[in-house]
């Protein structure tokens, strides 16, 4: 008689199995429910400022590239305005005849006019002489009766008429001696005055076809060509002020907590390799409804708006430019 020999049921495969799904299970409710790290990403951002015209003109000669570094007061763009140099020309020969009127106003009247007014004076004092004589006579006259009173109104009237031109000739005399009077040289002055002002405003409109930095920079746009026209404040050129550089990030509502004033974060710039820097926040601001937004309303909570977050860097950085990325891990 053979002897049968039972073979057991292996329950080791499934029991591996079964610890392997339990494992699974366990290793993804960790990952899945734990506190996830969030990288925000924000942008460097330069402060720029524009170099334009007062006056519409024609570009001459662009003394920058886009790219070159610049200094304060150094010379950008030259301009060519004819009309300016018309407006000059204009403005300067109103000047030379005011001065030609202040200058006669200031030397009063000529020699030759005063002595002029001076005999027309001693003219009328001879004919009030000749009359003042014939009066007296008629008068006599006229008392003795010889002369009817009429014949002595006449006299009368012409002596009355010529002491009036005497006086007139007098206060002519005066004047003339005199010279101008104080409200006329005033007024002379005024207009000198008046067309100087007219040549340093046309000198200001001048030195506009000359333009220059107001601050250390770099060239970072060009828009006209040379030989173009440009209008009274069209942008010729933008300057990048390089070393005010800072960073922008736009930050959820619920990573807020995470950023204040003053506070210092540490980032990386992937242009620049894994180095992280630090960034100081000086500034925050709500973006707006206009902005990207997180609707959570479905699970009963609120929206969650966006908020603009700026650093500037702790130090300089090298090599750091506008348009790089900067990486923030929460």
């Amino acid at each position: 008689m053979t002897d049968k020999i039972e073979k057991k049921p292996n329950i080791l495969p499934p029991l591996l199995i079964f610890l392997a799904v339990i494992a699974l299970v366990a290793a993804g409710s960790y990952f899945a429910f734990r506190e996830q790290t969030e990288t925000i990403q924000g942008q460097v951002e330069v402060t720029e400022y524009r170099i334009s015209s007062k006056v519409p003109s024609r570009v001459l000669q662009l003394h920058v590239k886009e790219g070159d570094t610049v200094k304060a007061g150094q010379l950008l763009v030259t301009l060519e305005a004819p009309e300016i140099e018309a407006k000059r020309e204009q403005a300067e020969a109103a000047t030379d005849a005011a001065r030609a009127i202040e200058d006669k106003a200031e030397a009063g009247v000529r020699e030759e006019q005063i002595r002029a007014a001076y005999e027309l004076w001693q003219k009328a004092k001879i004919q009030v002489d000749i009359l003042q004589k014939s009066y007296d006579r008629i008068e006599n006259l006229y008392q003795e009766g010889v002369v009817t009173g009429q014949r002595r109104d006449e006299v009368k009237a012409q002596l009355d008429a010529a002491q009036t031109d005497e006086r007139a000739a007098k206060s002519q005399y005066d004047m003339a001696r005199n010279g101008a009077q104080r409200q006329d040289r005033q007024a002379a002055a005024a207009q000198v005055r008046r067309a100087q002002g007219a040549v340093h405003e046309v000198g200001a409109y001048q030195r506009e076809t000359e333009l220059r930095a107001t601050q250390d920079g770099e060239v970072s746009e060009i828009f006209p060509s040379i030989g173009e026209l440009v209008g009274s404040g069209a942008p010729i050129m933008n300057v990048a002020m390089m070393q005010d550089v800072w960073v922008t990030f736009n930050v959820r509502e619920d990573r807020l907590h995470n950023f204040s004033v003053g506070h210092v974060v540490q980032a990386t710039v992937p242009a620049l390799g894994e180095k992280t820097y630090p960034f100081a926040v000086y500034y925050i601001k709500d973006l707006g409804s206009y902005a990207a937004w997180k609707a959570t309303k479905t699970t009963g909570q609120y929206d969650m708006k966006t908020f603009e977050v700026r650093a500037r860097p702790v130090s300089p950085i090298a090599g750091l430019r506008p348009g790089m990325s900067v990486l923030l891990k929460q």
